[in-house]
This record gives C-alpha cells, sequence and structure tokens, in this order.
C-alpha cells in the first residue's frame, strides 16, 4: 500500500505497525503509516503480568497500537498494545481496507487509461491529502458530488475514468443506528395495538425485528448521522405517542455500536 502520512503521529492516534525486534522488556516497531520507529514498553503490551513477552508479538507481526508519548526533538515515539479496544481495531482495519481499495481503484484507471500508477499517485497525494485524512473520503465526496475530480488536475481520459469506476465501486457512506424498543400494553386487543404500533415504523431505511418477550431490535440506516437520529427520535417519539393513546408503554434502549 502506498498510503503514508507526513511528519509524526498525534497523540493518541491508533496506528498501524510492524514488529522489528522484541526484547526482554520492550518492543520495537515500525508505524507504518508514518515510516517511523518506536517502541512499546513490556508494560504497555497487555494487562496483568507478562511471563513471556512473545506470546503476544513476534517480530514481523503486524498490530494496531495507540501513541501514548512523541518527543519530536528526540525521534522518540512510546506507543500502546494494551489501550486499544476492539472497536478501535476494527475501526482501523476497516479504515485500512478502504485505503486499499481506493489505491485499486486509482490503479485500475490509470490501466486503463495508459498511465502510471505510482506516478499519478505522487502527483494527487499532496491534492488529496490537504483535504482529506485518506484518499477514500475524498473518493467517497467524489460519489456524492462533493469533491470535482478536476482539482487533482489529471488530463481529461483519466479524469473520466476514475470517475466512472469510483461511481461504480464506492457505494454511498452509511451510518447505522440500533436500539431495542419495548411495547407494552394489558388491553384485550394488544396484539391489533401492537401490530398498529408497528406500522409507525415502517420506512425504507428502517428494520424491526421481533426479539422476545414484547422486545423489538430496530436499525436505523442513513448517509449521514444527523438524518440517522432525526428519523430514530420520529419513529421513537410517533410509537410513543400512539401507544400512551392506548395506555401503552414504551421504552428504548440504545444499543452502541
Amino acid at each position: 500500500m502506498l498510503y503514508k502520512k507526513q511528519g509524526f503521529p498525534e497523540d493518541s492516534e491508533i496506528v498501524l505497525c510492524t514488529v522489528l525486534s522484541v526484547h526482554h522488556n520492550a518492543v520495537f516497531i515500525l508505524i507504518d503509516e508514518y515510516d517511523k520507529k518506536g517502541v512499546i514498553h513490556i508494560s504497555e503490551i497487555s494487562p496483568g503480568r507478562i511471563r513471556n513477552i512473545r506470546d503476544y508479538v513476534v517480530e514481523g507481526k503486524k498490530i494496531i497500537c495507540k501513541v501514548l508519548r512523541i518527543n519530536e526533538e528526540r525521534g522518540h515515539i512510546d506507543l500502546s498494545l494494551r489501550r486499544v479496544n476492539e472497536m478501535q481495531k476494527r475501526d482501523k482495519n476497516d479504515q485500512l481496507k478502504h485505503e486499499q481499495k481506493a489505491e485499486k481503484i486509482l490503479e485500475l484507471a490509470c490501466k486503463e487509461a495508459g498511465k502510471d500508477f505510482k506516478q499519478t499517485y505522487e502527483k494527487i497525494r499532496p491534492l488529496v491529502f490537504a483535504k482529506y485524512s485518506t484518499m477514500y473520503l475524498c473518493f467517497e465526496d467524489v460519489m456524492i458530488g462533493n469533491f470535482n475530480l478536476s482539482e487533482l488536475k489529471l488530463d481529461e481520459k483519466l479524469t473520466k475514468t476514475l470517475k466512472d469506476i469510483i461511481l461504480l465501486r464506492i457505494k454511498p457512506p452509511e451510518v447505522i443506528i440500533k436500539g431495542v424498543l419495548k411495547l407494552q400494553t394489558y388491553a384485550p386487543n394488544g396484539v391489533e395495538i401492537i401490530k398498529e404500533t408497528l406500522k409507525k415504523t415502517e420506512a425504507e431505511n428502517i428494520t424491526i425485528f421481533y426479539a422476545g418477550a414484547g422486545r423489538f431490535n430496530i436499525s436505523v440506516k442513513a448517509e449521514e448521522y444527523k438524518k440517522a437520529e432525526s428519523d430514530l427520535k420520529r419513529v421513537i417519539d410517533d410509537v410513543t405517542e400512539y401507544m400512551e393513546e392506548q395506555d401503552g408503554k414504551v421504552e428504548f434502549e440504545r444499543q452502541e455500536a
């Protein structure tokens, strides 16, 4: 992957690293995105006592770490492996997969337009990263019409080819909010009331299914977080209003992503 960042990482940044060497009390690594070396003290490898550090890291292994401290004058970077949670690992892996996809899109466009991929990447790199943290985010904006590829100053054929492949291969960004909706009624016609209540949730971007004991899993999809939140609020308000009119009760419990 050609993706590289300039300068030093930021404090608390999550970064992809390669293990260079493993010692008794420390691990020396290469921060792939910045092409800089760093160190992980044994206390930052894993919680609790570590009998053998090689049970956790080995030379050549890719690991995801958190930046703890940076001394730019000395070029020292301290990192932690144990302070990275599963969600952060997943998000970082997703980011890297997306960036690999963006590079593949550019490579395909260059091949079709008869241009050198690496030269083209280096040409557009400063223009893209002046506005975006990754090339994939730039291509997402191309797809939804928020960025014009003409700003990259490529020739007409490559610009058109790149746009065509972006529109073909990149889907609109998607935000998903999930939760559990609990509906309760003691009315004789309770089943019908619940059915009518669930009709209030019907929308193309809303999914709801029975989870047992009057509980329903609900998810809302949208291209923007604000829209997902707005749609969810509308549904909860409509459901609550209707259930209260029927002397029923509604509880909503949001689920963390």
